[in-house]
Formats: C-alpha cells, sequence, structure tokens
C-alpha cells in the first residue's frame, strides 16, 4: 500500500530521526576525513562507493518488505521524473560538492559553507507561504549559523583559511542542501523513504561514477580503511539518510534542515575522541549555539507561526 499523501503527525518521531540522521552524518564526514587524510582517495571514487553501495541495500530491503511501492513509484511518469531529477540535483549532488569541500579545506569549514543551506530554505519557503519568518525561526538560524561559525573558525575569520576551490564546493553544497531536502517530500509521503533514497541513491552513484570516470581511480585500503568506508555506507548514508529524510517527511524541510545542525557537534566530538583534535571553549560555545537551536525549534508546533 502507498502512504498517505496527508500530513503525518508525529513531530517527536521526526525529530529524533532528523536529529539521529546529522549526528550520523557527522561520523560520516569524520570518516570521510581520515580517508582523505591517510589513504588520498578521490572525493568521486568515495561519493560513488558511498551512493551505489548504499543504494542497492535500501533497494533490497525496499524489495523485501514494500514491494508494491518500489515498482509503483516508476509508473507514474511525474513521480518518476522528480526522483531522476532527486537523484541527480539533490543527493548526489549534495553528497559529491560536500565530499570535494572537505577534500579541498577540511571537515569544520565545508560543515561551516554547508549550513547556509538552511537560510535558503527558510528564504524560499517563506516566499512560497508569503510570509516573513517568526522570531523564534529567525532566532534558530543566527544560532545555527554562530555555532557552526564558531565551531569551524574558533570566531577568528582568519583561520578558515579556504582555497578558491573549497570556497566554490562548499557554496555549491549550501545549494544542494538546500534542494536535496526539499525535492523528495511529497515523494515519501506517497511512496515512503527507502523506495525514494534507495533509488535515488543508486540512480546518482551510477551517473557520479559514469561522469567522474571513476574506474581510473586506484583504491588501496588497509582494514582500518575499508572500515571507515564501511561505516560511510552503512551509518553515515544508509541509516542517516533515511532518518533524515523521513524525519523531514514528518515536521518539514524548514526544521528538519535545522535539527541537523547536530552533524557539526556530532564531527567535532568524533574528531576529539579519533582524531585527537583539541576542544576549547569556542568549541563549547558552538555546541551550545546549536543545541538552543535544536530546542528552540523542537519547541515550535508548526513553522511560520508565532
Amino acid at each position: 500500500m502507498r502512504e498517505s499523501t496527508a500530513p503525518n503527525h508525529r513531530p517527536t518521531t521526526g525529530t529524533l530521526c532528523t536529529i539521529s540522521g546529522g549526528i550520523l552524518w557527522g561520523f560520516s564526514g569524520t570518516c570521510g576525513q581520515y580517508l582523505f587524510m591517510n589513504y588520498g582517495i578521490d572525493a568521486r571514487l568515495l561519493t560513488t562507493i558511498r551512493m551505489v553501495g548504499a543504494g542497492l541495500i535500501l533497494l533490497l530491503v525496499g524489495f523485501l518488505r514494500e514491494r508494491e511501492n518500489m515498482t509503483g513509484i516508476w509508473k507514474t511518469p511525474k513521480d518518476a521524473r522528480r526522483l531522476i531529477l532527486f537523484a541527480v540535483c539533490g543527493l548526489m549532488f549534495c553528497q559529491f560538492s560536500y565530499m570535494q569541500a572537505i577534500s579541498y579545506s577540511n571537515s569544520g569549514t565545508a560543515t561551516t559553507l554547508q549550513y547556509l543551506g538552511p537560510v535558503l530554505i527558510m528564504i524560499i519557503t517563506c516566499f512560497r507561504a508569503g510570509k516573513l519568518p517568526n522570531k523564534r525561526e529567525v532566532i534558530a538560524i543566527l544560532l545555527a549559523l554562530l555555532g557552526t561559525f564558531l565551531l569551524a573558525t574558533h570566531g577568528d575569520v582568519g583561520n578558515m583559511v579556504l582555497t578558491r576551490e573549497g570556497l566554490m564546493w562548499g557554496l555549491l553544497s549550501a545549494v544542494a542542501v538546500s534542494l536535496y531536502t526539499m525535492l523528495p517530500v511529497e515523494l515519501m509521503r506517497k511512496w515512503g523513504s527507502i523506495p525514494v533514497v534507495g533509488y535515488a541513491m543508486l540512480i546518482g552513484g551510477l551517473v557520479l561514477g559514469l561522469g567522474g570516470r571513476v574506474w581510473n581511480f586506484r583504491l588501496s585500503l588497509d582494514l582500518p580503511g575499508t572500515a571507515a568506508l564501511a561505516a560511510i555506507v552503512l551509518f553515515g548514508t544508509v541509516i542517516a539518510f533515511t532518518m533524515y529524510l523521513y524525519g523531514v517527511k514528518e515536521i518539514g524541510p524548514v526544521k528538519g534542515s535545522m535539527l541537523s545542525s547536530t552533524e557539526p557537534v556530532s564531527a567535532t566530538f568524533f574528531m576529539v575522541v579519533w582524531l585527537h583534535s583539541s576542544f576549547g571553549l569556542m568549541d563549547l560555545a558552538g555546541f551550545l549555539c546549536i543545541m538552543t537551536t535544536v530546542f528552540l525549534l523542537a519547541l515550535e508546533k508548526e513553522p511560520g507561526k508565532a
């Protein structure tokens, strides 16, 4: 059976899923930087493996659990076109641009630039509704931006040294965030999370792999490298994207994108524990800003209302 197209009313579940997705993304970003630092893997190859591997796993699960939705989505031409658009312009664009930004800069800087995405989503959402953001939404956006800025730069703009490529890919990743957050909402309400994310992962990965000619890159990983890659595919992609996009379906793109700002907090935590990065007062300030954002949006019942 198809999922109902009517809005759902499970804000607590949606909130928890979105926050969990952000945490797993942070872990995945740390794994990605680990691979870039220690194995010199190309971002195109890493993103292709990530998406194709995750897509195959999700499609297998989908055909075992909801075969009707897995085949039905292709029988509606409008939905099929929207799925392909999401796969290439949303999911693939987001995954590749973010990994490229990390490879040319670092995970903290890339995450900071990526979190301009919620601002774009807020502007688009308010424009569509013909409304201005309410006070709580404005404060939440400012706190999220401030928090990610403090985590990445410790309050000193001079510490964020960007190459031209790093800046370009970081800004593109912000645009990609707004696209992949908003594009699949109606599809997921109609067909469910697994069919949409599974097909989008596989399609996006294949398009990137063919376009990027990833067969020209060598991949040589030892056991720790293989474990990091597997963690990116399973935890940072299959589980994280499914939980996040399910959360967006339940609570909307604005809240979903903002609640996922737990990603830089998670990335910082795993970098401290695993990669032995320092964690000072500015890091704590950034953490508190982002967690305050989470609470503000979790308490708000409906975006756009005071």
